[in-house]
């Protein structure tokens, strides 16, 4: 998953373009996962580890060192395997990557400081590319304008590029469709640019 340079100046070129018709603000920002969800790697390879030695009892005739080596190498063997990226994220339940995935984008969407805008007309889009998760979050200002189905238009659009590997296009999409929604209620006034006119990679 990468964002050319030249993929990035159109992303931000495209936010620069529809904040010209809005008084709101819209962020992008791209995860390349939501968590490193390393703990599961581990869970997996303890209770292997732990399972082990009751089998090697059962049906060989190892010494308690020998099965006490067979342990640690099974826990090293599985972690280092199932913490390769890849693989990973296949062991993690599909409900609580998709959990970690929203308090991400929740996250992001205050460390970018989209509450701070007086007008509360800020949107994030987010893209974790990791969990294939999609969310845009808007601030309580056009939030209560609009109904949250106006934003799936959007979120479909973007998935549908992340799918085909056209990440940069998607957003470029998201953020006219976005910017559709915000100059239809906050037209342009004298609420400042506060906020980069780019895309986060994290």
């Amino acid at each position: 998953m990468t964002l050319s340079i030249e993929e990035q100046r159109r992303i931000g070129a495209a936010i620069q373009t529809a904040e010209a018709k809005t008084s709101g603000e819209i962020v992008c920002v791209l995860a390349r996962a939501s968590s490193d969800y390393l703990a599961y790697a581990t869970a997996w390879s303890a209770l292997a580890a732990l399972i082990a030695p009751w089998l090697l009892i059962a049906f060989t005739q190892f010494s308690v060192q020998r099965i006490f080596l067979a342990q640690i190498l099974i826990f090293t063997a599985l972690f280092v395997v199932s913490s390769a990226s890849g693989l990973r994220h296949r062991l993690v339940p599909r409900r609580v990557r998709r959990a970690q995935a929203h308090r991400a984008a929740m996250e992001q969407f205050m460390i970018r400081g989209m509450a701070r805008k007086a007008n509360r007309a800020g949107v994030l889009i987010f893209v974790s590319f990791a969990e294939r998760y999609v969310r845009i979050i808007a601030d309580d200002g056009i939030a209560d304008k609009v109904d949250p189905s106006v934003w799936q238009d959007a979120v479909e659009a973007l998935l549908g590029h992340v799918s085909d590997g056209r990440i940069g296009d998607g957003f470029v999409t998201a953020v006219e469709k976005c910017g559709a929604v915000l100059a239809a209620h906050f037209p342009p006034g004298e609420q400042k640019d506060e906020l980069p006119d780019r895309i986060f990679v994290i």
